[in-house]
C-alpha cells in the first residue's frame, strides 16, 4: 500500500497536496562522550539501517599528507581486537545484510542494512570500528594496493575519470578542495605507521561521529545497545581540525586543455558556487535541475537533440561544507568541434540569466525536486543517511521534515538572479578534453 501510495504522489506530484512525505519521526540525543545519536522507526519491513558518519573528509587533511581520510574508509573493513583481518564483511554477509562506506570532501560515512533483528550485530561492527580498529603496517601496505588500484580503474584509465580533479585543482588554488578526495598515491606511500594512527586518533572519536540508526527498532532496546557499546569510548581530547581558509575570487576565467585516453572531445565548464544550505544554493541546485535532469531538460533538448553537437551533456552543482562548485560538461558528437559544443552550452546558459523561465517549465521544476527529494528519504538507508547529514553540517535534524519548503520557495526571478550571480565567464574554469593522439 505504502508502494502504491508514493506512486501516485510522483504521478501526481503537480498538486503539493498529494505529495507532502510523511513525517520522519525522530529521537536524538548526545551520549557523555559526544556521539550524536538519532533515531527513527519504521516497522514497516523487518530491516534496520545502522550508520555512522564522521565528519572528517579530504578536506580535513594535511597539504602534505592528503588521501588519508579516503584511505581510512578502506583500513577500517580490515579488522579490529575482536575481529580478525578479512572477517568484517563475513558478519555482516552471514547475517543477510549489507554494508559499505564512501568519502566525500568533507565527511566519511559507514552503513549496514541488516535484519532488525541483527540490530545489536550493526553496533558491535560500528563500535569495534571506532574503538578497536587495528591500525598497523600489514593494513596499511594492504590497503595502499587497493586504493592505488582504484585510482588506476576510476581515474587513469577511465576516460573523462580526471574530470573532478583536473577542475578542482583550476577552481581552488588555496581550500583543501584542490586536491581529490582519493588523496596523492606518494603521501600515502611517504606515511608512516605513526601518521596513520594519528590520523584514526584525532578523527575517529565519538565527538566527531553521528550515530544514526533507522528501521524496525525498539528505541528502549537500542538505547541499552547503544550504551553498552559506545557510552564507555572514551571523548577525543584534541580539537578537530577544521580548515578556515576562505577561497579568493577566480576574478576572470581560467581555460585549460587536458589529453586524455578518450576518443570524443569534451569541454567542461566549472563554476564557483555557495555552500550547501544557504538560500543561494537552493536555487543554484533548482537551476542544475532545469539544464540537465532528465530528457527534456534544457541542455539535453538543445544540444543533444535538437543541435546534435554533444552525446551526453550534463550539469552537477555539488553540496559542499564550503563554498563548492557546478560542473557543466558535453562530449562531442563525431566530428563537431569541441569550441562548438561550449557555444552551445554558453547559449542555454545565458538564456537563464536573461530570460524568466515559464509557468509550465517551472511548475515541472517544482515537480522535479519534490520527486527527489521524497525518492530521496523513501527507504531506510536514505533516512539514517539524511539525519546524519542535517545534524552533521546544519545542526538541525528536523531539516529532513522542512528542508523541501526552502526548495519551493524558491522563486523564478531567484533563479535567474544565481544563474547571473553565479554563471558568469569570470567565475569559471573551462578545460577543453581532448584525444592524446591530437597533442602535439
Amino acid at each position: 500500500m505504502k508502494k502504491l501510495l508514493l506512486l501516485l504522489c510522483l504521478w501526481f506530484s503537480a498538486n503539493a497536496a498529494y505529495c507532502q512525505m510523511n513525517k520522519v519521526e525522530f529521537e536524538e540525543y548526545d551520549l557523555d562522550n559526544g556521539l550524536h545519536v538519532i533515531l527513527h522507526q519504521d516497522k514497516s519491513t523487518p530491516i534496520v539501517a545502522v550508520s555512522i558518519m564522521y565528519h572528517v573528509g579530504s578536506k580535513n587533511e594535511q597539504p602534505d599528507k592528503t588521501g588519508f581520510a579516503h584511505f581510512f574508509e578502506h583500513l577500517l573493513f580490515e579488522g579490529s581486537a575482536n575481529i580478525e583481518r578479512g572477517e568484517y564483511d563475513k558478519y555482516v554477509e552471514k547475517a543477510g545484510g549489507t554494508l559499505n562506506a564512501n568519502t566525500s570532501f568533507d565527511r566519511t560515512y559507514y552503513f549496514e542494512i541488516l535484519p532488525s533483528n541483527q540490530l545489536e550485530l550493526g553496533l558491535w561492527l560500528e563500535s569495534e570500528r571506532l574503538l578497536h580498529a587495528v591500525v598497523n603496517d600489514k593494513g596499511i601496505e594492504t590497503q595502499r594496493e587497493v586504493v592505488k588500484e582504484e585510482r588506476r580503474q576510476r581515474v587513469d584509465n577511465q576516460p573523462y575519470g580526471s574530470i573532478l580533479e583536473e577542475s578542482m585543482k583550476r577552481a581552488f588554488t588555496k581550500h583543501p578542495y584542490k586536491w581529490p578526495i582519493i588523496g596523492s598515491m606518494d603521501h600515502l606511500d611517504a606515511a608512516v605507521e605513526a601518521d596513520y594512527k594519528n590520523f584514526y586518533k584525532d578523527f575517529y572519536v565519538p565527538n566527531n561521529a553521528v550515530l544514526s540508526i533507522a528501521g524496525d527498532l525498539d528505541f528502549d532496546q537500542a538505547k541499552e545497545w547503544i550504551d553498552k557499546y559506545f557510552g564507555q569510548i572514551p571523548r577525543g581530547t584534541k580539537e578537530i581540525y577544521r580548515p578556515s581558509i576562505v577561497e579568493p575570487p577566480l576574478a576572470a576565467e581560467v581555460r585549460d586543455t587536458v589529453y586524455d585516453n578518450i576518443q570524443l572531445p569534451a569541454v567542461v565548464q566549472v563554476y564557483r558556487i555557495p555552500a550547501q544550505g544557504t538560500p543561494d544554493f537552493y536555487a543554484v541546485s533548482m537551476l542544475g535541475t532545469l539544464l540537465a535532469q532528465g530528457e527534456s531538460s534544457r541542455l539535453q533538448k538543445a544540444i543533444v537533440d535538437e543541435k546534435q553537437k554533444a552525446l551526453f551533456v550534463g550539469n552537477f552543482p555539488l553540496n559542499m561544507e564550503d563554498p563548492g562548485v557546478a560542473i557543466a560538461f558535453g562530449i562531442a558528437n563525431m566530428g563537431v568541434p569541441v569550441n562548438e559544443v561550449e557555444d552551445a552550452i554558453d547559449e542555454e546558459i545565458e538564456r537563464s540569466r536573461n530570460e524568466l523561465i515559464s509557468d509550465q517549465e517551472f511548475q515541472k521544476l517544482r515537480n522535479q525536486v519534490e520527486n527527489d527529494f521524497i525518492s530521496r528519504n523513501a527507504r531506510v538507508a536514505g533516512i539514517a543517511e539524511s539525519l546524519a547529514n542535517y545534524h552533521m553540517y546544519y545542526g538541525e535534524v528536523n531539516l529532513i521534515n522542512t528542508e523541501l519548503e526552502r526548495y519551493l520557495s524558491v522563486t523564478k526571478e531567484d533563479i535567474m538572479r544565481v544563474a547571473k550571480k553565479y554563471y558568469h565567464k569570470d567565475n569559471r574554469v573551462v578545460l577543453h578534453y581532448l584525444p592524446k593522439e591530437t597533442q602535439l
